[in-house]
């Protein structure tokens, strides 16, 4: 048995994870993501994908986040037809996701049709709801740690990873004729500490890891969120604004919720309206109640008052009509819209309302990739571009870092030194080069582990005659 990897995504960068295994002739695609963030990486998205999708047997999807899943309709419109395995939460998580961000392309596409400001006579959408849905007949649900056989020699098993609803760990053992082999990844790793989510799961061998390092190179992320999140709050209140926060629908909403209701119930922020303007996030937030096993808010749901996703301070806004109607609110109220990093979707337009406001404010919590908005935004610029207009930056912007979904370089660091042997190679994935660096370094240093941080479709042989 030969195996080779090729990295077509998620090499130096947070987004468009997709690492295409080569074992024997079987072709194994680990995620299918969209590229986000900078223009060269977006630009990916409508290139020829490197190989003919035709030609792929299945794909394994980690979870359901864009940057993992995104590109799934655009691979089944170019020729994919089989399976997709996941875990149950994941695949419910991502039929919602992908036919929002069909939605998405479809109304961003006519926006600029309408408008005028695409270079392309004629805009269109990356793939469409319709294109979405295609893909949800593909879907096979594989269980958390048991075993699903892909082949007669080839063996699947996913071990809960925290991050989000359903997020798994891979481990793959392939049974060659002479020996086995273990390829571990990671997927996302969640927080060792989360309020909500539990802690991913170790595992004690691996002969080849992807280890993704999204917080390669930061330390100790802040665990004082609740503290962060009330001050900014409260300073909001005392200048008579309105906090905007741009929050993920998946993991990061039900996240800020759950700490606006402890700020709320202790007294610690003003008793004045949360507005959950997603119709997604009200989706995903639901599906917290079918699958309690995948985290610990449980016992709060039978409490009365104490479901953050249910209490008389919380409305939830589906239509489009009411999302305007939330631009009319001059102050005292906090409204959670996605996306979480401003690259589309109704926080535009609250952004493209609030941000000239001195008395208003932003709170991001959750990592700003490379060329997004909000890493614009965090980094001060004076103005950002919305629907083709330079809007001024004049409210208050805000980072709560210990919301993040991901694990930071000791949680890292942590979770490697639970494996037991040294494996052969272990590639840094699905961070930016300068994290994915460090990080590899760092393990290098400790554990005397062979690290590469990969390019952009470069290609490795793994195991020969196994």
């Amino acid at each position: 048995m030969d195996v080779r990897v090729k990295f077509l995504g998620g090499a130096k960068s947070v987004t468009g994870s997709r690492y295409l295994l080569e074992i024997d002739s079987l072709k194994v695609l680990v995620d299918c993501g969209m590229f986000q963030g900078l223009k060269e990486l977006r630009e990916r998205n409508w290139e020829e994908f490197p190989v003919d999708p035709s030609t792929i047997d299945m794909v394994l999807l980690t979870h359901a986040h864009i940057d993992h899943s995104g590109y799934l309709p655009k691979l089944v419109k170019e020729g994919f037809s089989g399976p997709i395995y996941a875990t149950d939460a994941t695949i419910e998580v991502a039929k919602i996701l992908l036919k929002d961000a069909g939605k998405l392309q479809e109304e961003e596409a006519e926006y600029a049709r309408k408008k005028g400001y695409s270079r392309h006579e004629k805009p269109e959408a990356l793939f469409t709801i319709e294109e979405a849905e295609r893909v949800y007949p593909l879907f096979q649900s594989i269980p958390f740690e048991k075993e699903t056989y892909l082949t007669e020699n080839i063996v699947l098993k996913a071990f809960n990873a925290g991050h989000i609803l359903g997020a798994a760990i891979f481990k793959l053992r392939l049974i060659g004729e002479n020996q086995e082999k273990k390829i571990v990844f990671s997927g996302d790793l969640g927080r060792f500490h989360d309020p909500v989510m539990f802690p991913p799961v170790t595992l004690p061998h691996a002969d080849v890891l992807f280890l993704e390092s999204t917080y390669g190179n930061r330390q100790s992320i802040s665990s004082k969120a609740e503290e962060q999140l009330g001050l900014a709050i409260r300073e909001t209140f005392r200048n008579g604004g309105v906090a905007l926060i741009p929050a993920f629908a998946v993991g990061r909403s039900q996240m800020v919720l759950y700490y606006l209701h402890r700020l709320q119930m202790k007294g610690k922020i003003p008793q004045i309206p949360i507005y959950i303007d997603s119709p997604m996030a009200i989706d995903v937030t639901k599906l917290y109640v079918d699958f309690p096993q995948y985290h610990k808010l449980g016992p709060v749901f039978d409490e009365p008052g104490a479901n953050p996703f249910q209490h008389k301070n919380l409305h939830y806004y589906t239509s489009q009509e009411a999302s305007l109607t939330l631009n009319h609110i001059k102050g005292d109220a906090i409204i959670i819209s996605a996306s979480g990093m401003a690259t589309g979707g109704r926080i535009l337009h609250h952004l493209y309302n609030r941000l000239p406001n001195e008395q208003d404010s932003v709170i991001f919590v959750g990592y700003q990739a490379e060329g997004t908005r909000g890493r614009r935004l965090l980094n001060g610029e004076p103005t950002v571009k919305m629907y083709g207009i330079d809007v001024p930056v004049k409210a208050k912007i805000h980072y709560v870092e210990g919301l993040s979904a991901h694990a930071d370089q000791s949680e890292l660091i942590e979770w490697v030194d639970g494996f037991t042997n040294k494996p052969k190679i272990t590639f840094l994935i699905h961070g930016e080069e300068e994290p994915a660096q460090v990080l590899a370094d760092k393990i290098k240093e400790e554990f005397g582990w062979q690290t590469i941080v990969p390019d952009y479709l470069e290609s490795f042989e793994l195991f020969k005659g196994i």
